[in-house]
């Protein structure tokens, strides 16, 4: 998954504003107690953050 598609995901999914904030403060378990920002850099796919993501906020399987 490209970052721009990942980015358009994050959109959708928490509104174009909140997107940004979400991935810089969340800290989740499933990006090893990162938040997205941290995991990105980290080296994380793109694609393994957004399923990180869609199991820690419960995003429904039709919008994955």
């Amino acid at each position: 998954m490209r970052l721009t598609i990942f980015w358009e995901r994050m959109a959708d999914h928490f509104g174009e504003t909140y997107a940004d904030s979400f991935a810089r403060d969340h800290v989740m378990a499933e990006l090893g107690g990162r938040t997205v920002h941290e995991a990105l850099a980290a080296g994380w796919e793109a694609k393994d953050v957004w399923r990180g993501v869609c199991t820690a906020v419960g995003v429904p399987p039709d919008k994955r």
